[in-house]
């Protein structure tokens, strides 16, 4: 592990990703062993990994029997007409009634079964659309976390929530982790900041706890904020900021 000193404490998040070769992951765990700082970071990121890989799990939609059984039991089915006429062999008549019934019956699970069959295939194609996106957000977070360049900073809001942002000039990607965070009033919303040279640029949201990637470019950005703004987010913040963490260089 051909790292300066001072460059150690930035591996933890490829150690926690297994993103080191064996012999450097043998040296850092080494290095771990008398360093708490690195120690925490590691369990960090790992925790932060776990809570992403949670996010691309998606649940199954209600089984299609059980739609279909729910959806006959609402078919309703017209009384048979009485007519005043010469009797009529019992067979005949239930011949004569069985079918028409059983024709709306048909055609009645047939559109069921139809509607059932466009909403589950409309149901798995957002399904696909969102679990690719989660994947896309993971792939994209451990890469800066495990980019040769990611430098990470840490710091506490002014509500107390305990955060931490990792910044990568080669990525030109930031992820912001938040814990502690507690929910926003009522038609408010946590938004988050780049700060380019004196302007505070919009970079995403973030409800409560987790970890978010940030939108825009990171790469020379001094700093990131958080601001409680109205929902929906806004063009420059509107209110002091409850943090203001200045990446390092």
């Amino acid at each position: 592990m051909n790292q300066h000193a001072s460059d150690v404490h930035g591996l933890a998040a490829p150690y926690a990703l297994d993103a080191l070769d064996p012999a450097e992951r043998a040296q850092y765990a080494a290095h771990l062993a008398a360093c708490e700082a690195c120690r925490q970071d590691v369990a960090d990121f790992r925790a932060t990994a776990a809570r992403l890989a949670a996010s691309v799990a998606q649940a199954a939609p209600e089984l299609m029997k059980e739609r279909t059984l729910a959806a006959v039991d609402h078919v309703r089915q017209l009384p048979p007409r009485v007519h005043a006429a010469a009797p009529v062999p019992l067979r005949g008549v239930l011949r004569r009634k069985a079918l028409p019934m059983a024709l709306a019956a048909s055609l009645a699970a047939a559109a069921s079964f139809a509607g059932l069959a466009a909403w589950q295939h409309q149901e798995k194609q957002q399904l696909e659309q969102r679990a690719r996106q989660s994947e896309q957000r993971l792939d994209a977070v451990s890469g800066v976390l495990a980019a040769p360049d990611a430098r990470t900073v840490h710091g506490r809001a002014g509500n107390g929530a305990l955060t931490s942002v990792v910044a990568s000039d080669l990525r030109n990607r930031a992820v912001f982790t938040a814990t502690g965070l507690p929910a926003p009033p009522a038609g408010r919303t946590y938004q988050l900041w780049l700060d380019h040279d004196g302007t505070m640029r919009p970079a995403g949201f973030i409800r409560q706890d987790g970890t978010v990637l940030l939108d825009g470019d990171a790469a020379g950005a001094a700093a990131v904020g958080l601001t409680l703004e109205p929902a929906g987010g806004s063009p420059q913040p509107t209110t002091a900021p409850l943090l203001l963490m200045a990446l390092p260089a």
